[in-house]
């Protein structure tokens, strides 16, 4: 209820400012950006976009119908609604909560329909065969793939990123918007095709986007200054560490395209600026080496990759 003049100034007068804070009555808005796809014959996954931080969301209400079928927390924001029927229409709608119990707006429901069930159907798709990818801005990026094919028909792909599914595409679908990434940042993503008895293909192959730094995010996060020189039975490595906040004792080495190695400092060892590596080969003379690396970051994932290197091995 809201507080008239004279109420508050009693309120005021007798229990003290602490006690008379207005209550939280103001929803938060409706969550924006809401998609559902058919997984499989009895799944749909369901899809929106996160909250801004200063809406002060603190969980998420999945509806079907009018009807509550799930509840997540705020760090949450897809999830596959299981046990429904084959070849049947459904219709989902998100609310969020925030901290004071307050629940947006529906927003406009969002309409997927399942499949048909295929009885003893345990053969997986094939896995696309190919996969690109490139950031369409500091916090985005777009990755596409061929497509796959099965017995039955592919019915979902299902997006991948450090093993973890982040986005699901329709059966005729190739490409996919990601977002909610971090500006300067290394990531790595896989492609599986799922089918409607929910079986899914091996990964495709995998590809890294960088996404570019933002204006006033800082400094970037690749190593700088990277150089690889050979000497017999050597290939020595250098760069200056990037400025991350703090020491950087992990980088991921690519050799010709792939990674081969992780080069860690120890406790004591970490190098202050410039950084140095040497590797013994045991490949002859004349074999050429592409090399670049990356640093882990203070987060956990990798950071931006250094240029790449030429390097003719000597005897």
């Amino acid at each position: 209820m809201r507080r008239t003049a004279p109420a508050l100034a009693l309120c005021l007068a007798l229990a003290g400012p602490a006690a008379c804070t207005a209550p939280d009555t103001e929803p938060p808005p409706a969550p924006a950006g809401l998609t559902a796809r058919a997984g499989s014959a009895t799944s749909v996954h369901v899809m929106w976009e996160a909250a801004a931080q200063r809406s002060g969301v603190t969980a998420y209400q999945v509806f079907e119908g009018g009807r509550l079928v799930r509840e997540l927390p705020a760090g949450k924001t897809m999830v596959d609604v299981t046990g429904l029927t084959p070849q049947t229409g459904y219709a989902f709608t998100v609310r969020a909560e925030d901290a004071a119990g307050n629940l947006s707006a529906a927003g406009p429901a969002v309409r997927a329909t399942t499949p048909a069930a295929v009885a003893e159907d345990r053969l997986a798709p094939s896995a696309p065969a190919a996969t690109t990818g490139g950031p369409t801005g500091p916090r985005a990026a777009r990755v596409s793939w061929s497509l796959a094919t099965d017995d039955t028909g592919v019915t979902a792909y299902d997006v991948y990123q450090g093993g973890v599914r982040i986005h699901t595409a329709g059966p005729g679908e190739s490409d996919a918007v990601l977002s909610g990434l971090q500006p300067d940042t290394v990531y790595t993503f896989t492609v599986r095709a799922r089918d409607g008895a929910d079986n899914s293909s091996p990964d495709g192959p995998a590809v890294d986007v960088t996404t570019p730094p933002s204006s006033g995010s800082g400094p970037g996060t690749a190593p700088g200054a990277f150089t690889a020189s050979a000497s017999p039975g050597a290939v020595t490595l250098a760069w200056s560490a990037p400025d991350t906040g703090r020491e950087t004792s992990e980088y991921q080495l690519y050799v010709n395209g792939k990674p081969t190695t992780v080069i860690q400092f120890g406790v004591g060892a970490v190098p202050a600026g410039r950084a140095e590596h040497r590797i013994t080969v045991t490949e002859p003379a004349g074999t050429v080496w592409t090399v670049k690396l990356r640093a882990r970051l203070p987060d956990g994932n990798w950071g931006s990759f250094s240029a790449e290197r030429t390097v003719t091995l000597v005897s």
